[in-house]
């Protein structure tokens, strides 16, 4: 039998920067709540110098630590106290575009004749306007005019996010000089923005009238395929095992599968329609058939998250009642696969609300960003009581402080869940397999590959009380409500509840 990768057994925290912790020192501080939640490694979002237009994800230079966020010592240092912990470390690669103020830009910008420029994609005008119709992802069109050079630069995002041309073989090697640098210093891998658009068709096409975004032309091309083969036989050399992780923002599992390749591109990619799906039993059976179907048919390794820092968090998404994320923790945890969790949804933190006047995200994902309150003071762990956004409701009780000494919270519910996951190689590495349930409730069953550990998992998304039928005695691992556990199962599933069941 194949010895599992560490990335298949790892449960990953995602950490984004400000908000977490302000600064990798803040991080540094903050890796005992990670070591003591049992997570197994963070993927960390953009700490690189930045002029923040788009929060990070604007790179002005991939090899160092805007001083914002501290130092590459910082850095280091956050490295080796997380593997001290037994906390892997991945990092935000950000491969699709550079800030406009990146020095490859600069030259490529300088002029027509720039060694540089055909490390960006500029076109001349089309009738007296942009080269084609694209638009960008918060509005307006794709394309910027540079009056100086007189042609059109591409930018999926802001104007001053300038894309590469991953067709220019130097750039090509420069991006590649990038991973080595952090590999080098000792990084688990990497989180691989947007790479769905990273190869774009020479011809550029328009858009037919009424696309929408993950269908746009710029999108799945398949170009892209053997840039992930070259960057994977890169990574693959290293002796740490790196793992890739994908941003394939496709919305069908069958285009995601295609990135996994056959072993030879992504280790894992983010599949969204998880993200999306209505908290609905029967939505959410299709999903997990069809990952099992697709993924299996190659033999990938699925992904699963329910929140991140572009989209509203599962707990309000899910109509905010703490019983339905409760449920929806023992899901994340449970399914076959790599699970993501956003940072404070273990807290069972909702969006913040956030006043116009204090909107800065230009693509309204601020709610999602508020700071995590980490004790129940007016600054709640932080050094002002205002910091750069408001904080989440509730915040003087949803925190670690308040939340670790309770038995009952949703903190350590996620502990418990985590724990039980570590100690069952049905839950680590198992096959798994729908089961027949009740209209509202999805039950599926995760088996060891020898057969010797086996566990059933019942999640009720419907408002009142379901009847379960199971074969043999089981007794409740971990529920929703700790006063559940270590009981037998009767057969009752209470309402927005979830239970993991043992023989």
């Amino acid at each position: 039998m194949t010895e599992p990768r560490w990335w298949q057994e790892a449960v990953f925290y995602q950490v984004y920067p400000r908000s977490f912790a302000r600064d990798l020192a803040g991080i540094r501080r903050r890796l005992d709540h990670l070591q003591w939640l049992g997570v197994g490694a963070i993927w960390i979002c953009p700490f690189y110098p930045s002029p923040q237009a788009d929060f990070g994800y604007d790179v002005a230079d991939y090899t160092d630590v805007d001083p914002e966020f501290g130092t590459l010592d910082d850095f280091d240092g956050l490295v080796g106290d997380a593997h001290a912990r037994g906390i892997r470390v991945i990092v935000d690669w950000v491969p699709n575009h550079t800030s406009d103020q990146h020095p490859w830009f600069v030259e490529s910008r300088s002029s027509r004749e720039s060694a540089k420029r055909d490390w960006y994609v500029w076109r001349d005008s089309r009738a007296g306007g942009p080269p084609n119709n694209w638009r960008a992802a918060f509005g307006g069109r794709a394309w910027t005019f540079d009056a100086a050079t007189s042609q059109w630069y591409l930018h999926l995002f802001l104007p001053q996010q300038p894309d590469v041309n991953w067709r220019n073989p130097e750039l090509a090697a420069a991006m590649h000089g990038v991973l080595r640098f952090w590999l080098d210093r000792g990084v688990d891998g990497f989180r691989i923005d947007v790479v769905q658009g990273i190869a774009k068709p020479p011809d550029l096409p328009d858009d037919p009238p009424g696309t929408v975004l993950p269908r746009a032309s710029f999108n799945d091309h398949p170009d892209a395929h053997p840039i992930l083969r070259h960057l994977r036989t890169l990574v693959d050399a290293y002796p740490q095992e790196p793992v890739m992780v994908g941003e394939v923002y496709l919305l069908s599992t069958e285009q995601v599968a295609d990135y996994l390749g056959r072993g030879d591109e992504l280790h894992l990619s983010f599949d969204f329609t998880s993200l999306y799906a209505p908290w609905d039993a029967a939505a959410w059976r299709t999903v997990v058939e069809r990952v099992e179907r697709e993924l299996g048919a190659i033999g990938a390794w699925p992904t699963w998250t329910l929140s991140n820092h572009d989209n509203p968090r599962h707990r309000t998404r899910y109509g905010g009642g703490e019983a339905r994320a409760r449920a929806a923790a023992v899901l994340l945890l449970t399914l076959r696969g790599t699970p993501f969790l956003y940072q404070g949804e273990e807290l069972g933190l909702q969006d913040a609300v956030v006043p116009p006047e204090q909107e800065v995200d230009p693509g309204g994902r601020d709610p999602c960003r508020a700071p995590i309150p980490w004790d129940g003071s007016p600054a709640h762990g932080w050094e002002h009581e205002e910091e750069w956004l408001p904080w989440p409701p509730d915040a003087d009780v949803a925190n670690p402080e308040v939340e670790r000494a309770d038995p009952g919270s949703m903190l350590n519910l996620y502990q418990r869940a985590l724990a039980a996951r570590r100690a069952s190689p049905a839950l680590r590495r198992g096959s798994a397999r729908v089961l027949p349930s009740p209209a509202g409730v999805l039950a599926y069953e995760r088996v060891a590959a020898d057969g010797g550990d086996r566990r059933v998992v019942l999640v009720n998304f419907a408002a009142q009380r379901a009847c379960v039928d199971l074969d043999g005695d089981w007794t409740v691992e971990v529920a929703t409500d700790r006063a559940w556990e270590g009981a037998p199962f009767d057969g009752e599933l209470e309402a927005d509840a979830a239970l993991v069941l043992r023989p």
